[in-house]
């Protein structure tokens, strides 16, 4: 198989450099995947119930980036949708982000402004000069009380780690709030594709100087293959055939159900339900519907997670050894002025779907001031 370009992986990260370089600069492109269809972890498909279903979990667009949005509106329209996730904690059903509601309602409090919670709060902290773990970042906005009851043991289910073990970042990128914005997203742009995810790829997809393979192993096709250049976007370390260790990532196990529901109203206030109890094996469950938005079904399907140590990598654990095991695999990369590396797991970064769109974006504009030409094969 001969190509200019070999893009792997037909997620965001390749389709954005595949679907660039075709277009924009006339590249002959293939795209391999060794999974059986497009779209990455995005993927999406409309079960036996009709309920437009996320294969790997539920994916939330958001991004305050004009550019990718003004980019990703070419191959859809969107359906507006602001997230909210509510976390079952003493059998109530309480906002989270932590907000002015979900502490008036656990404690029986009157909080009636912004200053009094921030007053609150301030009366429960535990800071630290400098927070490096997980539970610094909690505990030193909110108390001892409240990472307890929200964080410690969501965590430690979704990494198999205490948040003592982990970096700060992990727990800061969710917001604490004064106010009773219950938005799990404060961005200015959040929507769904209408059509669902993979029926974007498809479009982008579909210039015919791109030919796309799905279960198809780079690693059992490269003595066949024939390329001027190619974008990894899988696990960098199994590039480089662990070279310095396999890098450490947590995996997702999911059980899904589909419910009856004859009036077509739906099972679950909002889209998804945490559940921070270490004791309940699972750490969230989410109905589909409140997210495609679909109406007119008498069916509802819930997918409940389970992380996992074992199966397809998901997310980087961010740990400073971890980076620095990273960091020797990089060293190698640069060194490559063959490949180019993009996405969450090429780069062990933990990127929500807008970076990634704008680091493929990036690694498109790169590649055409490079010297492409000399890339043709």
């Amino acid at each position: 198989m001969k190509c200019d370009l070999l893009v792997v992986g037909a997620g965001f990260a390749g389709a954005v450099v595949a679907e660039r370089a075709a277009t924009q600069l006339g590249l002959s492109v293939v795209v391999l995947d060794r999974r059986p269809h497009i779209a990455g972890n995005a993927y999406d498909y409309f079960d036996e119930s009709g309920v437009l279903v996320h294969r790997y979990g539920p994916h939330l667009f958001h991004t305050n980036s004009e550019k990718v949005v003004s980019y990703l509106s070419k191959f859809t329209e969107w359906r507006n949708y602001e997230h909210r996730t509510l976390a079952a904690v003493g059998g109530q059903l309480l906002p989270l982000p932590i907000n002015r509601t979900t502490v008036n309602e656990l404690y029986g409090l009157s909080l009636s402004d912004e200053d009094e919670c921030q007053a609150f709060f301030d009366s429960v902290a535990e800071p630290v000069e400098l927070a490096k773990t997980s539970e610094d970042a909690v505990v030193g906005k909110v108390g001892r009380d409240l990472y307890e009851k929200f964080f410690r043991g969501y965590t430690r289910k979704q990494w198999g780690l205490d948040p003592s073990e982990l970096h700060a970042s992990v727990t800061s990128r969710i917001p604490v709030r004064t106010n009773t914005d219950d938005r799990y997203f404060t961005d200015s742009f959040q929507a769904i594709p209408i059509g669902g995810y993979t029926e974007m790829f498809e479009r982008m997809l579909s210039d015919p100087r791109i030919t796309v393979r799905t279960g198809a192993d780079y690693f059992d096709l490269r003595d066949e293959l024939e390329f001027g250049h190619l974008i990894w976007t899988g696990p960098i370390d199994q590039f480089f055939d662990l070279e310095f260790g396999a890098l450490p990532y947590r995996s997702l196990r999911f059980e899904f159900e589909t419910l009856d529901l004859p009036s077509g109203e739906l099972e679950f206030p909002v889209g998804i339900i945490n559940e921070p109890d270490e004791r309940v094996p699972y750490t969230r469950r989410t109905e589909f519907r409140h997210i495609t938005g679909q109406i007119g079904l008498t069916k509802s399907t819930i997918a409940t997670e389970f992380p996992s140590a074992e199966g397809d990598p998901y997310y980087p654990i961010p740990r400073d050894e971890n980076r620095r095991q990273y960091k020797r695999y990089a060293s190698l990369a640069e060194a490559r002025s063959d490949v180019t590396f993009v996405g969450r797991l090429a780069r062990y970064q933990y990127l929500n779907m807008d970076q990634v769109v704008a680091q493929a974006l990036q690694a498109f504009d790169e590649l055409a001031a490079s010297d492409w030409q000399d890339r043709r094969c």
